[in-house]
């Protein structure tokens, strides 16, 4: 008799780079490759290097004192995943007057955002239109 294995989505490499999103009003998106990277927590504590403008993002279990739930965007299971981040954006001063994807990198454990560097402006795509989508956005 066979010895099936079951296909899963997992088992398929990601290859697309880890995605960071700061949206208008300081709602925070990471791609399912950010996602990933932290080991698909379901929270995140949200972390900050004033000194050199860079967001960290570190998986911790959702019962943490400074824990901030993930949830898949519009139950989608695939991502985007969403975090509340508009008291963290205010506190330190991030911009949200525009929407803006960074490419993530790890560092140990934490996913970095370097908000040094220009990122790329986004819009939205609820209007219907592809051209305002970004290859990326997939992700």
């Amino acid at each position: 008799m066979p010895n099936f294995e079951t296909f899963t989505k997992r088992m398929v490499p990601l290859v697309k780079q880890p995605f960071v999103t700061i949206q208008k009003r300081g709602t925070i998106s990471l791609n399912a490759a950010a996602y990933a990277a932290l080991d698909e927590p379901e929270a995140v504590e949200l972390l900050f290097d004033p000194s050199d403008r860079i967001v960290g993002f570190r998986a911790v279990p959702k019962e943490s004192e400074h824990a901030y739930p993930l949830r898949a965007q519009s139950g989608k299971s695939i991502g985007p995943y969403i975090v509340s981040g508009t008291a963290f954006t205010r506190y330190y001063s991030i911009d949200t007057t525009v929407s803006r994807r960074w490419i993530g990198y790890m560092d140990d454990d934490i996913l970095c955002v370097d908000l040094k560097q220009p990122g790329t402006e986004v819009t939205s795509n609820r209007s219907g239109s592809n051209s305002a989508r970004s290859a990326d956005e997939d992700a």
